[in-house]
């Protein structure tokens, strides 16, 4: 029985790139976070994957696999808006069980769309009212199969355009050429323990018993992907918010410990916005530094449940300081910062500290979010981020699609782009300067 279709649209950022821009169109294209040869692509069009191009090739390995390639700066809002529309296309066919990034979505088979022919149907559907409604450039693969995981993992067998479907009869003979890394569930750390296992190929992965998987695991989840790997329909656990975390790319212009700082101080304001929205507080305040020559230098604070934002600007201040105190850091040459709160916690029921000396700025935290939610987030901030207005663009974790609305840095507008409103399938004529 056929319960999941899984749709992950083909070479995501780069392809809305080409839809928008038909310059760009059959040409290789890498999506960078700023223009520098120091940065790496965090997406790679169909065109520069067959040149060896893919996330993470650093640009000057870009440039040499693929000497033709075009370098676009990325526009989380526009990928954001544009995966509004996509996903409207989608529910307009069936509706979304589950959206599990801003390229990947799910959706629950039942009744009269379970036979083969039924769901394959549908599949179709969907990919031509894509390309109908967003554009030539906006291909998918879809999987589908008995369970979300297996239709996943069909949806990753042939790209780009492609379309699998795995039945149950067909398992798992179906799965047998397939890389164990292929599997979602299994990285690097998975990939190691199951080797060390004795587990090196996906047969013997598939002919392993669900003891052994589960004592490999190290608990029930072991279990679960036995489970998954047969065509069980196993339930997806409930997950929650563990940490909220922003970083950002120096200009290397701005490399300077100053500007660094001034950077984390954006960055950390944001994140608190992020905090209250969410009504949440932290109690953990951890940050990370990535210097010339690959160095890193990483420092966390244990903090009273807070969500105030000068709290926690004077905590990673302190952690920054704490680091320059090492004169291998103080002399070297900052490249990347980032930012993280841990250990959340809901707002509502907490109490205050006995030994909170600071004086309480709730009301003046809620007054700016406020003011910046109305009328963009550079409006109203503190003093330490001046230098750093245009720092901390949006960006777009796999498993986080970002708010437009507490995002947006002017008012009505996100990252500086206008609305895909205009965009027209085909020729998406778009104001000059776009891109």
């Amino acid at each position: 029985m056929l319960r999941a279709l899984y749709v992950d649209f083909n070479s995501y950022f780069a392809s809305v790139e080409q839809q928008l821009r038909p310059e760009l169109r059959g040409r290789p294209v890498a999506v960078v976070p700023m223009i520098a040869d120091t940065t790496c692509a965090i997406a790679a069009s169909i065109e520069a994957k067959r040149f060896g191009v893919k996330t993470l090739t650093n640009v000057a390995d870009a440039r040499r696999l693929c000497p033709d390639i075009v370098f676009v700066e990325s526009r989380p809002a526009v990928y954001v808006e544009f995966h509004h529309r996509a996903k409207a296309v989608v529910e307009s066919v069936a509706p979304i069980a589950s959206v599990n990034s801003i390229d990947e979505m799910c959706i629950t088979l039942s009744g009269r769309d379970q036979p083969r022919l039924a769901a394959e149907k549908l599949a179709l559907e969907i990919k031509y009212r894509l390309r109908k409604q967003l554009g030539e450039c906006i291909t998918s693969s879809i999987g589908i199969a008995p369970n979300s995981f297996l239709a996943k993992t069909a949806s990753d067998m042939v790209k780009p355009d492609g379309l699998v479907i795995i039945e149950l009869t067909d398992l798992p003979h179906a799965l047998m050429p397939l890389k164990l890394n292929h599997f979602v569930g299994i990285g690097k750390k998975m990939l190691q323990r199951l080797i060390d296992s004795g587990i090196t190929t996906t047969p013997a992965l598939l002919t392993a018993d669900a003891a052994k998987l589960r004592a490999i695991w190290g608990g029930i989840e072991g279990e679960r992907f036995w489970q998954k790997l047969r065509g069980e329909d196993v339930s997806t656990r409930e997950t929650k918010t563990s940490s909220i975390s922003h970083s950002h790319v120096i200009s290397p212009d701005h490399r300077s410990h100053a500007h660094a700082q001034a950077v984390l101080s954006r960055l950390t304001q944001k994140a608190a916005m992020r905090l209250r929205d969410m009504e949440f507080v932290t109690t953990d305040v951890s940050l990370y530094l990535k210097l010339r020559g690959d160095e890193k230098q990483k420092r966390h604070q244990r903090v009273d449940a807070t969500d105030r934002t000068t709290t926690l600007l004077e905590t990673v201040q302190a952690l920054y300081e704490s680091m320059l105190k090492d004169r291998s850091v103080r002399n070297n040459t900052p490249m990347a910062v980032g930012m993280a709160f841990a250990g959340l916690t809901p707002r509502e029921g907490q109490s205050l500290s006995l030994f909170d000396a600071q004086p309480n700025t709730e009301k003046l935290d809620r007054v700016i979010d406020q003011l910046n939610l109305k009328f963009g987030n550079n409006t109203l901030f503190w003093g330490g981020a001046f230098t750093a207005q245009k720092a901390a663009r949006m960006a777009i974790a796999f498993n986080h699609i970002p708010d437009l609305v507490i995002e947006r840095d002017v008012k009505g507008a996100s990252d500086s782009t206008p609305s895909l409103e205009r965009a027209k399938p085909g020729g998406c004529k778009f104001a000059p300067g776009l891109g």
